[in-house]
């Protein structure tokens, strides 16, 4: 009798959701920028805070119904390699201080809508040998399809198969900032659609050493870039495609190839951008007057450019004192 009396307790111990009260610190900060608006990005806020410590807890943890706060706890190694974890809804996932995240795999969020991704390194699935264009594998560190309010933060993304962070098929109120995007060939690309949907918020991002994609926003209805730092870019920096809109406001580019260009039905607008030793297209104006206000939706605190360069690259990327 005393055997089937613990058996239960045994079974509920072994399950990841049986864990007790956590805490978590910085957790429960809700989103800026586009992502604040279509009733806000919250992620978790208000569910159970609880820890995953290994890839299989991660991947239990983002696939439940009820709002969850995560907290990746160490470098979780990904299997099967590139495998990335499907993210619901109602979720915010957020390492454990400046060194926990995924390795040689990354995160899916495809039809969801309200989630947080914080303080995660993601990298570990480019092949420098037999792949080194990252284009064979869509092994995507943060890979987002046909999804609103989404706030991805704070994060440490590299050398990963294919894109660091791919916005697609009409996601809409999206966040993107204080991330360190670095190391790669396609950085970030937005849009795989014919629509005019896209919202999306880059501001307080450091893109260092990358080529393509610093972003690529092809059909963005709205594209508010501010605070930015960009330095040794081989490719193109931003690149406004398709019917997209793109306000670029105090950012620092140096050492970028093609810093700012503007496709053939594009338009882009410049307040404040600052440029060290660039060549290639810096389209400033095209079509300006035409291109929306970012006052009109919310309010934002612009840097001084000459600060960027400091303040940007200290700022951006996973901090000890987050989620722990």
């Amino acid at each position: 009798m005393r055997a089937l009396i613990l058996l239960p307790a045994l079974l509920l111990a072994a399950s990841p959701f049986a864990r007790g009260e956590q805490s978590c610190v910085d957790c429960d900060v809700e989103a800026h920028g586009f992502a604040s608006l279509n009733g806000g990005t919250t992620g978790g806020k208000g569910g159970r805070i609880v820890t995953a410590k290994s890839h299989s807890d991660l991947i239990q943890y983002a696939a439940a119904a009820e709002p969850l706060i995560i907290r990746v706890d160490g470098m979780l190694k990904a299997k099967p390699f590139g495998f990335e974890v499907p993210v619901k809804s109602h979720k915010t996932i957020i390492g454990v201080g400046a060194n926990s995240g995924i390795e040689k795999g990354g995160l899916n969020i495809n039809s969801q809508t309200n989630i947080i991704i914080r303080n995660l390194n993601i990298h570990g699935t480019y092949d420098g040998k037999n792949n080194w264009a990252g284009k064979e594998g869509d092994y995507d560190a943060i890979q987002v399809d046909n999804s609103t309010n989404i706030w991805i933060d704070g994060n440490h993304l590299a050398e990963m198969g294919d894109g660091l962070i791919d916005l697609r098929r009409d996601s809409d109120y999206v966040t993107v900032s204080k991330n360190r995007i670095e190391k790669h060939n396609k950085a970030f690309g937005i849009g795989w659609t014919t629509n005019v949907i896209s919202k999306i918020t880059i501001n307080d991002n450091f893109f260092h050493s990358t080529n393509v994609r610093n972003p690529s926003g092809d059909n963005i209805k709205y594209g508010h870039l501010y605070n930015n730092y960009y330095r040794n870019i081989t490719g193109y920096g931003n690149y406004a495609r398709g019917q997209s809109q793109l306000l670029i406001e105090t950012s620092y580019f140096e050492d970028v190839f093609d810093p700012i260009v503007a496709g053939p039905n594009g338009r882009v607008k410049t307040n404040w951008v600052k440029f060290k030793r660039c060549d290639g297209q810096i389209h400033l104006d095209v079509l300006g007057d035409t291109v929306f206000r970012a006052t009109d939706f919310y309010n934002y605190t612009l840097a001084d450019p000459y600060d960027i360069p400091i303040d940007v690259p200290y700022n951006s990327g996973p901090k000890a004192d987050i989620g722990v």
